[in-house]
């Protein structure tokens, strides 16, 4: 008796009696099998729609091979206590002590809901998304990212001058996640314990009183798009973004657990702040610094109420039930942000030049002339960096290939370096 015949993969010569799921060739008596086709394509990169769905595609296999090992890193790291998160803030953003609170609690409340167990019959925790309000150079940006360094979950930071209503030039609305996606390595269940960092979201505001006038499509409209991230709902992402690639397979992210900080600089909201005080923000006073002492304390009484003066929409507002808000800087502060921070400026200048054999010093009296000039540029701390490269920029030019081994930066140094750059008040 005849035996029967045993089909075998042409490729890789396994059986279906091996486990392989064979295909047959409608010309020749050559057989595939479905590993090998799979082998094949994706050596020929047709695999994936694009590489970033194929870096997707294997992130969740490793995840998926790795099983419950990685689970028990992420459980046994300690969490850090709100005055550790702060602790740790306070080396690189000076002053602004009640922003850093209230970040540091939000993030350690967010931790704290990601460890509440689903299957409770306990209080639900809902999340508490965060506004930051202060004018731009007081360090809204520097502490989210510095935030970041000591987060095990992801984190991205974007912008929100960019978007606009979905079917218009710009970006959409749920690009936000997008980036969060490509922090997490594509890895949904790491990106849905993330945090979100929107800045600029005052470039957003409702242009005009009357919504009924025109289509705001990159105010009020990414406002309204904004509504259901920030809730908490079930989004389709596309993993490289929906215009360029309008086929792509889109990923189901669920922004319920998502934590979003937003910040901006709202500026002209101290007019709204006091015509609600009832304050005079322009006039005529016996006393000048009280008058200007006022002034500067505006932003410490700003409200929910203000920022829909603003422009932002009431349902918006809503959803952002922390605000918290960042002072202008004053002298002193200027003057420790040069130096202090582990990212000081001055700090930063002296150890490139330590990499060239230099020994670079500030007199005091240099330092004293940089931060005047901030003031009166009212540039805030990033009028420091801009102040202190244009100083050092022909230094920095000439010492490497010269043979000194000290630099002393004077104050008529930095005087004569800016007046030969025209970096004056006029310029600014």
């Amino acid at each position: 008796m005849a035996k029967k015949k045993i089909d075998h993969c042409s490729f890789c010569g396994r059986s279906e009696s091996q486990g392989a799921q064979l295909i047959t060739s409608p010309l020749t008596d050559a057989f595939i099998c479905v590993d090998c086709i799979e082998t094949a394509a994706e050596m020929l990169g047709i695999a994936a729609d694009n590489e970033q769905e194929a870096t997707a595609r294997r992130a969740r296999a490793r995840n998926s091979h790795a099983g419950s090992a990685a689970k028990p890193q992420t459980s046994e790291k300690k969490t850090p206590k709100p005055a550790e998160i702060k602790e740790f803030l306070d080396q690189y953003i000076i002053g602004q002590d009640q922003a850093k609170k209230y970040l540091s609690v939000a993030v350690y409340n967010h931790y704290k809901r990601l460890e509440q167990k689903a299957d409770t019959n306990d209080t639900e925790i809902e999340k508490s998304n965060i506004v930051m309000v202060g004018p731009t150079g007081t360090g809204k940006t520097l502490i989210a990212r510095t935030i970041a360094k000591i987060l095990d979950v992801p984190f991205t930071i974007v912008d929100a001058t960019v978007l606009t209503q979905a079917g218009y030039v710009g970006e959409d609305i749920e690009s936000l996640l997008t980036r969060l996606l490509q922090v997490a390595d594509y890895d949904v269940e790491q990106a849905q314990r993330g945090i979100v960092f929107i800045d600029e979201i005052d470039k957003i505001a409702r242009k005009g009183d009357n919504p009924s006038i025109t289509r705001d499509v990159g105010g009020e409209g990414v406002q309204q798009g904004l509504l259901k991230l920030l809730e908490g709902s079930v989004v389709n992402v596309p993993p490289q973004g929906g215009r360029k690639h309008p086929e792509q397979p889109m990923i189901a992210v669920d922004t319920k657990n998502i934590l979003f900080i937003c910040g901006g600089a709202f500026d002209g909201i101290e007019q709204a702040i006091a015509h609600r005080l009832n304050k005079s923000f322009v006039g005529f006073s016996t006393d000048a610094k009280t008058r200007r002492i006022e002034r500067d304390s505006f932003m410490s009484h700003v409200s929910p109420q203000d920022l829909k003066t603003f422009g932002l929409i009431p349902e918006i507002i809503g959803r952002l039930p922390i605000l918290t808000h960042l002072l202008p800087l004053d002298r002193n502060a200027l003057r420790r942000i040069l130096t202090e921070p582990k990212n000081a400026i001055v700090r930063q200048y002296t150890k490139l030049l330590e990499m060239d054999g230099v020994a670079l010093t500030f007199e005091d009296s240099a330092l004293d002339f940089i931060v005047d000039k901030a003031i009166e540029f009212k540039l805030g701390a990033r009028g420091l960096r801009s102040i202190v490269e244009t100083i050092m920029m022909n230094a920095m030019f000439d010492i490497p290939s010269s043979k000194i081994k000290e630099f002393n930066v004077t104050a008529d140094f930095c005087s004569k370096q800016l007046e030969e750059a025209h970096f004056d008040a006029a310029s600014v």
